[in-house]
């Protein structure tokens, strides 16, 4: 907090203000000034959430001027990456009014001014919300979703809104009638960013913002965390809530953070975790109250750990030899953290786990008409699917996957390729339990894409996706976290850990320790800049 005017100096408050002020940034600037050197300007480029309130403590910028750095940095940078689909015009008003209260009453928060990246997917009462489709243009919710709002209360300006695979459906590429054009993968320009978070992978890769929200269905957030150098934490189901986000498949879908480091996605996960009466998968959270996870910050969190290497998350023909190269770099490294690693730590009979999930299960109708009929007069433009399809406002490239959707009438509980689904997951989190316990593992490790991003417009040769299965099938935690690069060192690939239900604290020791050992993160090129 600056240091106040005395009192006996009759000065109105408002001069106050201003004089404690000019006192912070004397005592903060003079020592230099006095050395012959000049103040060294604050770069947002790679810069964390301690970065930026240690700055504010020094004087060296106030919420007005950082937000208004990352605003001068989207115009210069993100024409390249196509990566926002609308930026907040009111972000330097929210700036000033922190600014007030910093003057006040100190930080409000943890998350004080920390400029964030949100998927549009997620309902945001200042900006549309269109899940990535023409379909929803012009819709301003009238509640903020749930992670939103914590964000708000914890001090977090949303600075933007990003690009998403339209409605979340695709992995590979990050394309939506929303906005023309694909979003570019900073790193190569001429790369995917994975999807459907691949928008705010990018914005936040490139430092458009300081962190991110994402969704993850079946790889949203950790593919393009993998893609773009970043950490992304996808959670237990019913630990964080998906109220307020645009669903794609209720019984898989998980919201989170995507941060450059894992330090700023845990301040984020942080806020966000949380039962929610408003999203009924996160009672169980009642009887799961999140610890502290910033006690997990530990260099050494790998020694004495036991990691499997789960080979059936990502070994087939396709794999490319130089991602094996890179994991198996990352074993090594982990070795001499101090991990023990078990090679392979095999789930018996996945096998014949996987044909018990036999028949169609295809949800989306169901769950966006779902959305859609809570929202009523105050929704988007379109009160259904089949309003969608009629609408004809969405990417050609979903044409057939909206009107395939539309045909399904049967709900969920009534389809027999739902309940069949509902079986295989059951026995596939008994069986992945039982080897953690029977080979006494903290985490499963495995890369997270099996080959390189691909050119834009490639969709024929190999994906490399390793998320779908595990993590989104049992509801059990994972995190990416930077492996290194290929492709002459330039195309980012990322590193999995995998585990137990409620168990979030180990992975986020686990990959804050490998973090620590590799610093695999660097910025893109496009980006190299102040």
């Amino acid at each position: 907090m600056p240091p106040r005017v005395p009192a006996a100096i009759d000065l109105p408050l408002e001069a106050r203000f201003v004089l404690s002020r000019l006192v912070l940034i004397l005592g903060v600037l003079l020592p230099t000034v006095v050395a012959g050197q000049a103040p060294t300007p604050f770069r947002v480029e790679e810069a964390t959430i301690t970065d930026i309130h240690a700055a504010m403590r020094q004087g060296r910028i106030d919420c007005h001027g950082l937000v208004r750095t990352y605003l001068q940095r989207i115009e210069r940078v993100d024409p390249a990456i196509n990566s926002l689909i609308v930026v907040n015009s009111r972000a330097l008003d929210v700036a000033d009014s922190l600014d007030r209260q910093y003057r006040s009453s100190g930080m409000i928060g943890p998350l004080h001014c920390v400029p964030v990246i949100v998927k549009d997917n997620f309902q945001t009462t200042d900006l549309p919300t269109t899940a990535g489709s023409l379909s929803f243009a012009g819709w301003v919710p009238r509640r903020d979703a749930f992670m939103v709002r914590r964000l708000r209360e914890a001090g977090a300006i949303i600075l933007a809104k990003s690009n998403m695979a339209e409605f979340a459906f695709t992995p590979y590429e990050t394309v939506s009638s929303i906005l023309p054009g694909y979003t570019r993968n900073p790193y190569a320009l001429d790369r995917v960013t994975a999807g459907s978070s691949g928008g705010t992978a990018a914005a936040v890769a490139a430092s458009l913002g300081a962190v991110g929200l994402g969704t993850d269905t079946g790889n949203s957030i950790r593919g393009p965390s993998s893609h773009q150098a970043l950490v992304g934490i996808r959670s237990t189901m019913g630990l964080t809530s998906r109220a307020g986000v645009v669903p794609l498949i209720l019984a898989s879908d998980i919201a989170g953070p995507m941060a450059r480091t894992v330090a700023d996605a845990v301040a984020v996960f942080q806020v966000v975790v949380g039962e929610d009466p408003a999203d009924p998968v996160t009672s169980a959270a009642h009887d799961h109250p999140a610890p502290d996870y910033s006690r997990s910050l530990r260099p050494d969190g790998l020694r004495g750990t036991r990691l499997g290497v789960l080979r059936q998350a990502y070994e087939r023909p396709s794999t490319d030899s130089a991602i094996l190269d890179l994991f198996g770099g990352a074993l090594d490294d982990l070795r001499r953290a101090g991990a023990e690693i078990v090679d392979p730590a095999t789930i018996p009979g996945l096998d014949s786990l996987l044909r018990i999930a036999t028949g169609a299960c295809n949800p989306f109708k169901h769950d966006i008409n779902a959305y859609l009929d809570a929202l009523g007069a105050d929704g988007p433009p379109v009160r259904s699917l089949t309003d969608i399809v009629r609408s004809g406002r969405f990417h050609p490239t979903i044409q057939r996957r909206l009107e395939q959707a539309d045909l399904v009438a049967a709900t969920p509980e009534d389809t027999p390729g739902c309940q069949a689904r509902d079986r295989f997951r059951a026995a596939l989190r008994t069986a992945v339990l039982g080897v953690m316990d029977s080979l006494r593992l903290d985490a499963f490790v495995y890369p997270t894409w099996s080959n390189p991003p691909r050119l834009i417009g490639d969709l024929n040769t190999p994906h490399g996706d390793n998320s779908q299965l595990f993590s989104p099938s049992t509801g059990f935690p994972s995190i990416n976290v930077p492996m290194g690069y290929t492709r002459g060192n330039t195309l980012p690939a990322g590193l999995t850990l995998y585990g137990r239900p409620w168990d979030e604290a180990t992975l986020i020791r686990l990959a804050y320790s490998y973090e620590q050992t590799t610093h695999h993160r660097r910025p893109p090129p496009l980006a190299n800049s102040p």
